[in-house]
């Protein structure tokens, strides 16, 4: 079982930077900017095990739950999860209605639901639609006093969007949304977490597209900021292998105790039967020889020549 990620285990795009995680892009799209590199977060693992204040679901129009990561974050959060959706009367495609956390680590569970591709294609509302879903979630998270979010990777599973084209319309949702008045306040971390490597594989490639070198700094204002980032997110990527160590001699020092068991019970076993063969010798030795051990007794008189010159000599003489 995954064992709990809390907020500053989850990389921002600066420190995937500087530790070397993400590769600057050769060239960027217009508009690039770092401004928000301190605040988005890209991570792969399950999002059921973070501890943020909200996660988004990526929900079906009945909100009772289904297959992939809408399947886990229901069977985590327990039967009040799915009592609260009931009461919601389900979701359109490209809307969000939110539930609490229940079970899961998180406070807020966001349902979103998004598009299916080819349908949703082939009337030109993919893009928009998928938008709106990262635009809802924005909104309700932060109507809902929330500070931290986490997306998972919405439409790319069995809806069929494909991966990287899903990651540049996240991305550009998400810088739009921050940009616009000063919802940038209101969310202090903004992350994408995947499940899947090539939805990961997709923000890598394109968030650096989008975003500008995160130790790019003015006037080197920033510097010792980043830099403190770096020696943080260093020493949690230490602790996390020191920790998965930890799991593998844990796991071996498991094996090597059973193994002992086991050991332990032969030697008994063997202790245990010399024990009784012992006991049975003792008995033996407590009743005696067998009449098969015993000396011959001799059953006749014995001749003269047998006796002793004693008796001999007392013969001769009478």
């Amino acid at each position: 079982m995954a064992p709990i990620k809390t907020l500053k285990e989850i990389p921002t795009l600066t420190s995937l930077y500087k530790l070397k995680h993400l590769t600057p892009a050769a060239s960027t799209v217009s508009g690039a900017s770092s401004a928000y590199n301190d605040k988005i977060c890209v991570i792969r693992t399950d999002i059921t095990k973070l501890e943020v204040d909200a996660i988004v679901n990526a929900a079906n129009e009945s909100l009772l739950g289904g297959g992939g990561v809408d399947g886990a974050i229901h069977r985590a959060a327990g039967r009040g999860l799915l009592r609260e959706c009931e009461t919601l009367d389900g979701c359109d495609t490209g809307d969000a209605k939110i539930t609490d956390g229940y079970e899961l680590p998180c406070k807020k569970v966001i349902h979103t639901v998004g598009p299916v591709y080819w349908r949703t294609k082939k009337e030109g509302k993919h893009t928009s639609l998928l938008q709106s879903c990262y635009r809802r979630s924005l909104n309700l998270a932060a109507e809902n006093g929330c500070k931290s979010i986490a997306f998972s990777a919405l439409s790319t599973g069995v809806y069929g969007y494909p991966s990287h084209e899903a990651a540049v319309t996240a991305i550009g949702e998400v810088k739009k949304w921050l940009d616009t008045d000063d919802k940038a306040d209101k969310l202090d971390r903004i992350i994408f977490c995947n499940f899947m490597e090539k939805d990961e594989d997709a923000y890598y490639e394109w968030l650096p597209q989008d975003q500008s070198k995160s130790d790019e700094t003015k006037d080197g204002e920033q510097e010792e900021h980043t830099t403190d980032d770096m020696e943080n997110d260093t020493n949690q990527i230490e602790s996390k292998d020191r920790m998965m160590e930890g799991d593998q001699i844990k796991s071996e020092d498991k094996m090597v105790d059973q193994i002992k068991g086991e050991l332990e019970v032969e030697v008994q076993g063997t202790d245990q039967t010399k024990a009784a063969d012992k006991s049975e010798e003792s008995k033996n030795e407590e009743s005696g020889p067998e009449l098969s051990q015993l000396p011959d007794v001799p059953t006749t008189e014995p001749g003269e020549h047998d006796l002793p010159e004693a008796k001999k000599l007392k013969t001769d003489h009478n």
